[in-house]
């Protein structure tokens, strides 16, 4: 009896703490450390480096004009630019189309290999003091460039994360209402833990990295974009966050697209928790190991567990003694689970209202995260390829 208690409590506290705690948490930290600590921002006097965009590419070709025309459109001197595609492989007129434009330098992979193998692939090709990854399928803002580059004045900046928006609109539905609030949710803790003290991780919609930072990962990594711009922070220095350099991209076609993308997410978190284990060392870099674990090691393995702990956990409580208490948890979870069903068959109608959806989305999240384990477990050694999600705005 005494273990149940133990468990029920130390769960609902693990589960609170990950998506609300931490937030709130966070953000006490970041107003005290702007009360005793008053940052000043040195303008930016630096000549222009010369960077290099870096795109690696499978079966793009719907979005390589898309993509070239956002890119010709960023206020940055096209002599200080340089532009490389990576064709992993592609079955389409990806490479085709990309020959078509004189500026950008192209580089074939003679078969597929996944996103990590192409990125380590140009690795040796580039020259240029700063390295800007963008996917294919996002478009970045005319001024991101230059937003980013300034973060890089400060000497122990390595890496800038951009922000990822999700292209909304009413008639898309409910996996695209889902995605663009967790979005919304997750950057507001990125801009948090940047002013704290560094961003945990970037997303490979837009991130800029030093040249003389950017190694070679393992083949197999599935988070390509994590692990790069984590690997910074282990030589030393942080992952700035810059809100106003953002990129945009499509929600999932569908649910189902979607939970492709968060499973296989959710299996790369795992893995990339292992392998960057050594910065939840305390007495290394204690800011960050509490920064890394707080906002991605619980979310990845121990919480989902926990959250799906609770109901049966309680049920039994609730069996075993007639405590108010207990009896009040047990009806708040499932009039969740309940909101959360509501909101999965609203979701089948492509209605999508938040009081609903939100509880549902939140499930949907960690359960694939569960699922995630077993995509991970099943993977096949070596391998980093995934299969491609397929977007709203693609319409052929």
């Amino acid at each position: 009896m005494a273990l149940s208690k133990i468990l029920f409590w130390l769960s609902l506290a693990v589960v609170i703490y990950t998506y609300i705690g931490y937030p709130l948490l966070l953000w006490l930290l970041v107003k005290l450390k702007s009360i005793s600590i008053k940052e000043e921002r040195p303008p930016f006097n630096t000549p222009l480096p010369e960077v290099t965009i870096l795109i690696a590419a499978y079966n793009e070709e719907l979005y390589v004009p898309i993509k070239m025309k956002s890119i010709e459109e960023l206020k940055w001197p096209k002599e200080r630019l340089k532009l490389i595609w990576v064709n992993d492989g592609s079955g389409d007129k990806t490479a085709e189309l990309l020959k078509g434009y004189p500026q950008v330098r192209l580089l074939e992979m003679a078969k597929r290999g996944g996103k990590s193998a192409a990125l380590n692939f140009a690795i040796p090709f580039i020259d240029s003091p700063i390295v800007l990854l963008t996917d294919a399928n996002t478009l970045i803002d005319s001024e991101a460039l230059t937003k980013i580059v300034e973060k890089f004045e400060d000497p122990l900046v390595g890496s800038v994360a951009g922000e990822k928006r999700i292209i909304t609109s009413p008639e898309e539905g409910a996996a695209v209402a889902g995605e663009g609030l967790y979005w919304r949710y997750e950057s507001a803790i990125k801009e948090l833990d940047s002013k704290l003290y560094s961003t945990v991780g970037a997303d490979g919609g837009l991130f800029a990295i030093r040249r003389d930072l950017l190694t070679p990962i393992p083949p197999d990594t599935l988070l390509d974009d994590f692990i790069i711009s984590m690997e910074v922070v282990k030589k030393g220095y942080k992952i700035a966050y810059c809100k106003e350099a953002f990129a945009m991209e499509h929600a999932s076609l569908s649910i189902e697209e979607e939970k492709k993308r968060k499973v296989r997410i959710a299996a790369g978190g795992v893995q990339a928790s292992w392998r960057l284990r050594s910065l939840l060392n305390p007495f290394k870099r204690p800011l960050f190991a509490f920064q890394f674990l707080s906002h991605r090691v619980l979310r990845w393995s121990v919480t989902p567990i926990m959250l799906f702990m609770l109901l049966p956990l309680n049920l039994y409580l609730c069996a075993k003694e007639s405590s108010f208490l207990y009896c009040m948890a047990l009806f708040l979870q499932l009039l969740f689970y309940l909101i959360a069903i509501i909101g999965g068959l609203l979701r089948e109608k492509k209605i999508a209202i938040k009081s609903f959806f939100i509880p549902y989305y939140f499930l949907f999240m960690n359960l694939n995260v569960i699922a995630g384990f077993n995509y991970l477990y099943k993977k096949e050694r070596g391998e980093g390829i995934w299969e491609k999600a397929q977007r709203s705005g693609e319409k052929r």
